[in-house]
């Protein structure tokens, strides 16, 4: 049995945070399904398992669902899709569009029932509301027979931190019901779970498009091949993300820390596909006022996208001459009450400073 293990597309996620960059943003999920089904051919999958979360919420543009159906359908086998806590199975639910039943390769699955599939038996655990305490898995009949099977789930392994059961799953699920492999959705990064012998037994594909800063291992599908029952699975991981997130965090602590900064961002390879937070902290020298402009400025003109987050910054120590220079009044009173962290906490006190600091520095030039 070989297939592809996919989950987690979020289809219309909003990324409202990206403000023009977030259509963009849209478009490279729709495009990742393609690259999903490209792979999915080049490997010779037989069938693809998409375990659950395939569109953001159940409210998105039918258009859309449309345009998902028409990606998935385009594969030569077949596909079988159960639907996540973002688009459970409801009333009203982007599983009632009739483009679903437009292809005959695509499956929605529906109920807790065995599937035939090549190779064996699949056992979907499609969800039907958006937060349960229950374990999906339990339905699937203990047995270990002459055929493989695996299973498709959508919720959280134990070990996950969280702040409330949603949808716990065991982390031994597939040995306690007698799995080959168990392909989950949920979480975005991937993990694989080892049974007691060594074999992966149980994993999260993660998202197939990295969807936000901080995930591990985003941007993948699984190629899942069982050589027989009871055999271990051999598991690939095949790349089908395009933009990459990262969080660049630095603490400035002498001069010429913001020019070597802005120099590797200017050497990055592929910033039309990089998303750059970067995130400062520590002191900030007179004479770098003008390197913290040029960041902003590469950031804007060659990255997909970039923001700098330089709210943990502080004026340097040795430049409280600035201060003296400013117009006598209340806008200095106001700046030497802000120094010695009267009134305010200091998170604030240094965002303010900043900004008198790069006001006084406009006035200078």
């Amino acid at each position: 049995m070989r297939f592809l293990h996919t989950a987690d597309w979020q289809i219309g996620m909003k990324a409202t945070a990206l403000g023009e960059a977030a259509a963009r943003v849209r478009e490279e999920r729709l495009a990742a399904g393609l690259r999903i089904v490209e792979v999915a051919r080049q490997r010779g999958a037989d069938f693809i398992l998409v375990a659950g979360d395939l569109f953001e919420h159940n409210g998105v543009d039918r258009v859309l669902v449309q345009r998902v159906a028409d990606v998935l359908g385009s594969f030569s086998g077949p596909v079988f899709i159960i639907p996540g806590n973002h688009d459970p199975l409801t009333r009203g639910s982007v599983w009632e569009h009739p483009a679903w039943k437009g292809w005959g390769n695509l499956h929605i699955l529906r109920e807790e029932s065995p599937v035939s599939v090549a190779g064996g038996i699949l056992f979907p655990c499609p969800v039907q509301e958006s937060h349960s305490g229950r374990n999906p898995t339990a339905w699937i009949p203990v047995e270990r027979g002459a055929t493989i099977r695996i299973g498709m789930a959508h919720g959280t392994v134990e070990s996950v931190r969280q702040d409330e059961p949603d949808y716990p799953i065991p982390r031994d699920a597939a040995e306690r019901s007698g799995l080959d492999y168990l392909a989950l959705g949920h979480w975005h990064s991937a993990a694989v779970y080892c049974a007691a012998d060594g074999a992966p037994r149980m994993a999260y594909s993660g998202t197939p498009e990295p969807s936000g800063f901080g995930e591990r291992e985003s941007g993948f599908v699984l190629l899942v091949e069982i050589p027989g029952p009871g055999a271990p699975p051999a598991l690939t991981a095949a790349r089908t993300g395009r933009l990459e997130w990262t969080t660049v965090a630095e603490e400035l602590r002498g001069p010429g820390d913001l020019t070597r900064l802005r120099e590797r961002l200017e050497g990055a390879a592929r910033p039309d596909a990089a998303l750059v937070e970067v995130v400062l902290s520590g002191l900030l020298p007179a004479q770098e006022q003008d390197e913290l402009a040029r960041i902003h400025q590469i950031l804007q003109s060659r990255f997909f996208w970039g923001k700098v987050d330089a709210a943990r910054l502080r004026p340097s120590p040795e430049d409280d001459a600035w201060i003296d220079n400013l117009p006598p009044g209340i806008i200095r009173e106001a700046a030497m009450r802000l120094r010695h962290g009267k009134d305010v906490s200091p998170e604030v006190a240094a965002r303010a400073l900043m900004e008198l600091y790069a006001l006084a520095g406009e006035v200078r030039r």
